[in-house]
């Protein structure tokens, strides 16, 4: 055979046997059910690990594991894929894996990050055996609830005019249910209860909502109530008040609450199907004009019955609060509204909701009862002297005391951030602080309460080192995972939030890095709080995608499907201001700004994305009608009943209903398909 007909045959024979192109967008594997079954195995169960290549298109494919390297067998093929299989033997510890491909001269790694030349070990695929996330949050919509400017269903439990000093000055009670929050609006409360939720959970179904997060609900001078004065009850402002100043209330002398108690009422509405309309419901707006931001503040709540304290002269000091006094410390009142509670979250369960609560467990408040700095539990029958009264108090190791020398009324302690009225929790000089707040952390989530999880307040900075926080952390979740397996515990933290999401702490965490910050950057050009614009981040799908891919791989695939995956919450801006692009706070702007300039349409666009990401969406009350608001307090705005923007309203509906109807968008793969500017 001639030199030119041996090179035509070697040419022929090239051709016959050419693979086709490797096609590295077709490699993928991820820690879904999908590729990882079961995807939250146990210790000693057999788990099979997938990948999939275009089809005939790799030679060999590598499942390796530290020192374990094992070729793939092809399971099964399809007009597109080969999907590769391998079973492994899993133990108690952590198993790191990633993926070798070969095709031919070419040879690249896969990890979370996706496909690479060099392989980069930080990354890698992690099954941790024994770490599981409840099911029920997987995907599921969450929906979190400001009590307090929610919605007012008892006027009688209201806080009054005048009732006590916070922060030096006296509370206010607001008549306005549309009034704008103050710029300083620590002082103001609206009546938002947990009666008030109960009457619009008929809304919250309709809605699509399938989980409710309360911010903190327990005992507090404050509106917002991050500063805990009582974590073994219910705060009777948004619960139950059956005795004022030591006398049975007019609510309890006649059985009722205005004109019927809460019990009637809740059970009448059982029966029925339908909402009882209290006399008195102060829910509905008396204008529209002030609902997303713009025009003038109207529509009152004249009527409301007493409102000052009980008419009588300004007080000095909180030890003169006699009203506030019963009020908060009264067993009666403490029983009661724990008691109403139960049956509140008894009702959201009978209509298969869930309820998370928040948790504020790094600090807690000046008027807490183991301080007692207002001096409203001293001398009160069944409290001892709390820390800042005397050094004898058996909460004195509660708190860390820079001045031995001051007592009593010792004022030298540890704040948070330096804060006088958020006293530092000091849990490593006293064993006793820990096993209470493991005790309250299981009480909640166990009968007759049954809440179905916790979200935790600051919680990277509990305690004052990080070796104590990592320990605190594991025994919580031993406490409550004990009390109640199915409760999920997720977590503040902004940053990478790795070292606690290993199996044996938190659950998950609320989803600012690989959600709302690169989101809203996306979207808007805008940083969380409205506080900077950055046009060249506004539709820069590269950095979008490179950021997003990047801190999703922070999470184990469990706590990613389990994310909060907020567009705002109580801590930032309203996305719908957000969408302006026009950074500012209401304190130079005015509160009628943050509805200038805003573009629904951008943000239907970011809700689509939200409904559609790997995590458990998460709506903050009133966005989905619209309501508008720069940073705290102005997003604390009361939800606009009666005047919501109709057409958000059931844009959220719909695409609500899409993320319940298809199980792919609660538990399914994602990938990026592509991507370019705007």
């Amino acid at each position: 055979m001639d030199k030119k007909k041996k090179r035509m045959m070697k040419r022929l024979d090239y051709f016959i046997h050419m693979r086709p192109v490797f096609d590295v967008q077709s490699l993928f594997s991820d820690g879904t059910e999908n590729f990882v079954t079961p995807m939250e195995p146990k210790p000693g169960d057999k788990v099979k690990i997938r990948f999939h290549t275009k089809r005939d298109n790799a030679d060999v494919v590598f499942f390796i594991s530290g020192a374990m390297k094992k070729p793939m067998e092809v399971e099964m093929s399809n007009s597109q894929f080969d999907y590769y299989a391998t079973e492994i033997t899993v133990g108690g510890e952590p198993v790191y894996y990633y993926f070798e491909v070969q095709a031919g001269k070419v040879r690249c790694f896969y990890t979370r990050l996706g496909v690479s030349r060099n392989l980069n070990q930080s990354r890698l695929f992690c099954l941790v055996p024994g770490f599981s996330t409840p099911d029920w949050a997987k995907g599921a919509v969450m929906y979190q609830i400001f009590t307090e400017r929610f919605c007012d269903g008892d006027p009688s439990n209201d806080v009054l005019d005048g009732e006590y000093l916070y922060l030096g000055k006296p509370v206010t009670r607001v008549e306005d249910w549309n009034k704008l929050p103050a710029a300083d609006g620590t002082r103001e409360f609206y009546g938002g209860d947990l009666q008030g939720i109960w009457d619009k959970l008929d809304y919250l179904q309709d809605l699509g909502v399938e989980v409710l997060y309360l911010n903190p609900v327990f005992v507090s001078p404050s509106n917002y109530k991050y500063d805990t004065q009582d974590y073994d009850y219910i705060d009777p402002h948004i619960g139950v008040i059956v005795t004022e100043q030591g006398n049975p209330s007019a609510k309890v002398r006649s059985g009722k609450s205005l004109t019927m108690d809460h019990v009637q009422r809740n059970e009448m509405e059982s029966m029925t199907g339908s909402r009882v309309k209290p006399e008195n419901d102060f829910s509905a707006p008396a204008s529209c004009e002030q609902r997303t931001g713009t025009g003038s503040v109207t529509g009152s709540r004249a009527g409301r019955g007493d409102v000052s304290a009980a008419g009588s002269s300004p007080i000095s000091s909180n030890r003169e609060a006699r009203r506030y006094i019963a009020r908060v410390t009264d067993i009666r009142n403490l029983e009661a509204s724990n008691d109403f509670f139960a049956k509140f979250i008894e009702e959201v369960h009978r209509r298969g909701m869930r309820v998370i609560l928040d948790g504020v467990f790094n600090h807690c408040g000046s008027f807490n009862k183991w301080m007692d700095r207002e001096r409203i539990y001293e001398g009160q029958p069944g409290y001892e002297k709390g820390a800042y009264v005397s050094g004898k108090s058996p909460y004195r190791k509660f708190f860390k005391f820079n001045n031995e020398h001051e007592w009593p009324y010792n004022s030298y302690y540890e704040g948070w951030w330096g804060y006088e009225t958020l006293p530092k929790l000091n849990y490593e000089s006293s064993p006793e602080l820990e096993e209470y707040i493991l005790r309250i952390a299981a009480k909640w989530v166990s009968p007759p309460y049954n809440a179905d999880g916790w979200r935790l307040d600051v919680a990277a900075d509990l305690g004052f080192t990080p070796d104590y926080n990592h320990r605190f952390w594991k025994k919580f979740r031993t406490a409550v995972k004990t009390a109640n397996p199915d409760a999920i515990i997720l977590a503040e933290h902004y940053e990478d939030a790795s070292a606690w999401l290993g199996g044996d702490e938190w659950d998950t965490v609320m989803n600012y890095r690989a959600f709302m910050e690169p989101l809203t950057w996306f979207f808007t050009g805008m940083e969380k709080h409205s506080d900077e614009y950055k046009e060249d981040l506004r539709g820069d799908s590269q950095t979008f995608r490179k950021t997003m891919l990047l801190n999703m791989t922070e999470f184990l695939t469990p706590s990613l499907l389990v994310a909060m995956n907020e567009l705002s919450n109580h801590d930032h801006s309203r996305f719908l201001t957000r969408t302006s692009s026009r950074p500012g706070r209401v304190e130079k702007l005015g509160g009628e700004a943050a509805g200038e300039g805003i573009r629904p349409e951008i943000m239907r666009e970011a809700v689509v994305m939200q409904m559609t990401w790997p995590g458990a969406p998460t709506l903050y009350y009133g966005d989905e009608a619209g309501l508008c608001g720069f940073t705290d307090p102005d997003n604390r705005r009361t939800y606009p009943w009666g005047c919501e923007d109709t057409q958000m309203l059931e844009f959220h509906r719909r695409v609500i209903a899409m993320h319940r109807r298809y199980p792919v968008l609660k538990t399914g793969s994602f990938r990026f398909l592509g991507s370019e500017k705007d």
